[in-house]
């Protein structure tokens, strides 16, 4: 299976097919309300208004399996997000990124580009702290580490890239608009 071949359910309940994404560049970002990295939403939506009339559309799945820092219902992050950064893409239904219950695009995305580390800085260190605590072998699986890990989809469906919640917006942001 592909990209294109997974669908997600929306903030409202309904199935959403990723096959309406075809021929886009897709950014597929995991969310939280109450985390240190939530200001990302800022970069996120100046992306999407940046670009998003030339082909970028953004997959924003709320999660709470990081320290539940994504508390309330679908609709109070729906309505978090749009008083505190004015969101304008669509968010999907509070969902798994990990474990039995995780959805089956972040298996194929995990599948297709695993963790390659938190890069340098005071936040990537201060993650590897953290996660040597919470699961001693982190280096070396796939698993979501984080709120905001980023994926990057191009035009064709494939997955070209994974940037951790420690990369810098910058970063994200120039491989985006290189691929539109």
């Amino acid at each position: 299976m592909g990209f294109y071949d997974y669908s997600v359910t929306d903030g409202q309940g309904n199935e959403f097919s990723l096959d309406n994404f075809k021929g886009k560049v897709v950014l597929v970002v995991n969310t939280a309300t109450n985390c240190g990295f939530t200001p990302h939403y800022k970069e996120i939506e100046a992306m999407y208004e940046k670009y998003h009339d030339q082909g970028l559309e953004i997959l924003d799945i709320p999660c709470n399996q990081f320290a539940g820092q994504t508390p309330g219902t679908d609709e109070e992050v729906h309505q978090f997000c749009q008083l505190h950064y004015n969101t304008m893409f669509p968010q999907m239904k509070k969902s798994d990124v990990n474990g039995e219950n995780q959805l089956e695009l972040y298996k194929f995305l995990k599948s297709q580009k695993g963790f390659e580390g938190f890069g340098k800085g005071p936040s990537a260190l201060a993650m590897s702290v953290m996660l040597k605590k919470i699961d001693k072998d982190y280096k070396n699986n796939p698993d979501i580490k984080w709120n905001f890990t980023k994926f990057v989809v191009d035009r064709e469906g494939n997955v070209v890239a994974r940037f951790e919640p420690t990369a810098k917006m910058e970063d994200v942001a120039e491989f985006v608009g290189k691929l539109i």
